[in-house]
């Protein structure tokens, strides 16, 4: 069952990647580099996925002083594949062109990415690297995941810049209310799944 919501997170997670990015408004610093790296040196968004998640898991041994978590690569290709799944998806289905309907789509998308993210974080069952990063710099600050979640997104932000990625008015959001939005998810979305999980292991018995 913990596997199930695991999947269901990832899936929740990239169709909100693939809402923000369609709506045209700006993407998350790190999708954005993504993008950015997808139109200026080729592959597809979620190849990209992959290549920084091996980047960022030797980042995360050095600063845990541990092995690689390899088993994160893994998560990453699922999110991967996800996030070119719905984009194959939704490019001809959504594709708003006014401003209202571009809102709702990145709101949509936004909140999409907090509760996905959420999900499949309280499996404990191989964040996504960057994911891990988060947690693995609030441990280490003794901050909270808002303040972690916004350094990694300012550090993105710059990179994103700088290779050119969609950054816009949503990308600003994202930093200033992806770490809270995460934040305010995390609490409710694990009680919630605790609670699904424990009745269904008492009925297993």
């Amino acid at each position: 069952m913990k596997y199930i919501f695991f999947v269901l997170g990832i899936l929740l997670l990239t169709l909100g990647i693939a809402f923000t990015i369609q709506s045209n408004l700006g993407t998350s610093p790190f999708d954005a580099v993504l993008v950015g790296l997808s139109e200026t040196v080729g592959l597809t968004v979620g190849s990209w996925e992959v290549v920084l998640a091996i980047l960022i898991i030797g980042c995360n041994s050095l600063l845990i002083r541990q092995r690689p978590e390899v088993v994160g690569l893994a998560t990453a290709v699922i999110t991967g594949i996800g996030i070119d799944f719905w984009l194959f998806f939704l490019s001809d289905v959504v594709t708003p062109e006014l401003w209202h309907s571009q809102a709702a789509c990145f709101a949509i998308g936004l909140l999409a990415m907090g509760a996905g993210t959420a999900t499949y974080l309280h499996t404990n069952f191989a964040p996504i690297p960057v994911d891990r990063l988060t947690l693995i710099l609030k441990d280490l600050t003794g901050t909270n995941i808002f303040m972690s979640r916004t350094f990694i997104y300012l550090v993105f932000l710059i990179m994103a810049f700088m290779l050119k990625g969609p950054i816009g008015i949503g990308t600003l959001l994202t930093v200033c209310l992806g770490g809270l939005i995460l934040n305010f998810f995390m609490q409710p979305v694990g009680q919630l799944l605790d609670r699904i999980l424990t009745t269904s292991y008492s009925s297993l018995d």
